[in-house]
């Protein structure tokens, strides 16, 4: 199997052309891929597929194997990838994921891609809908009332045994903000999978551990449901954005400075809709046998 090492901030996937290479078993082939003693070394596999709905689809899978709905780091790679290789001459292209069609804005420096602007779509906040399942008593004590109806903005949670401030969100998948004092000074192996595996979340949940610096910067750590701490996450920088406009702790645009790099966020309300933009870089191709 011919494949492309690729990074967003960090966040490392095994990219495959879709069109020209057939995996029998994408998960199994990511498991043994995302290794990072006997495979390649990523955080998952992503294959750039044919569309009838959109320029290209990408097909994503976690470390472990289990098959994600969207990356947002991953997409801007698969923008690169198209484009860098000649699947494309556009600027602009719609990739199809598992949470919708996302357009996405390319940008060059010297004939390849450099950043990428990704239209992300609508947050969720309906609970049910991230998904948060909640009993009765947790609906008294996590909603809060907004303009967005009632969903859960800084609530008040015990996990393994501490209390943090939650507020969830999905960008087509799964995430729950928590502001701490430093993120890393956290115990992420740990505290990572007490998010990802609480009851509250039925499919699992991405965790954002954060600190806000000021009203335009935010620090933030990540624990991916699948695959633990990466470097980057693109769907949980959006999803901070969100929470932090929402909670009033910053500005409608900001950076999001995550363990790999910097993620510009910007939250158009009236639009309904979050826009992600950063950088894309290839790292080196090969052939493995899967």
């Amino acid at each position: 199997m011919k494949f492309t090492k690729m990074h967003g901030c960090g966040n490392d996937y095994v990219y495959v052309n879709g069109f020209a290479e057939k995996i029998e078993d994408p998960s199994k082939a990511a498991v043994f891929v995302s290794d990072r003693h006997f495979g390649v070394g990523s955080d998952g596999l992503i294959i750039i597929q044919p569309s009838d709905r959109a320029d290209f689809r990408m097909e994503m899978y976690n470390a472990d194997g289990s098959q994600g709905k969207m990356c947002g780091n991953g997409i801007r790679c698969v923008a690169k990838y198209v484009y860098d290789h000649g699947m494309t001459e556009k600027t602009r292209i719609t990739v199809e994921t598992l949470s919708g069609i996302k357009t996405l804005d390319l940008y060059l420096k010297d004939g390849k891609v450099d950043t990428v602007r990704v239209d992300m779509g609508r947050p969720i906040l309906k609970p049910e809908d991230i998904p948060v399942k909640l009993t009765k008593e947790d609906r008294k004590v996590l909603l809060s009332e907004t303009p967005e109806g009632e969903i859960i903005l800084s609530a008040s949670y015990e996990v393994g045994g501490g209390t943090y401030g939650i507020t969830c969100v999905s960008m087509g998948n799964p995430h729950c903000v928590t502001p701490v004092e430093e993120p890393y000074a956290i115990d992420i192996e740990k505290t990572g999978p007490l998010f990802e595996h609480n009851r509250l979340f039925p499919e699992g949940v991405n965790t954002e551990f954060i600190k806000v610096l000021d009203r335009k910067n935010v620090e933030m750590r990540v624990w991916e449901r699948g695959s633990g701490e990466t470097w980057a996450c693109g769907t949980g920088a959006c999803a901070v954005g969100v929470a932090c406009i929402l909670n009033g702790w910053t500005d409608s645009g900001m950076t999001v400075h995550l363990r790999g790099g910097d993620l510009k966020i910007e939250w158009d309300r009236e639009r309904e809709t979050v826009f992600m933009t950063g950088p894309a870089a290839a790292v080196f191709e090969g052939e493995i046998e899967v």
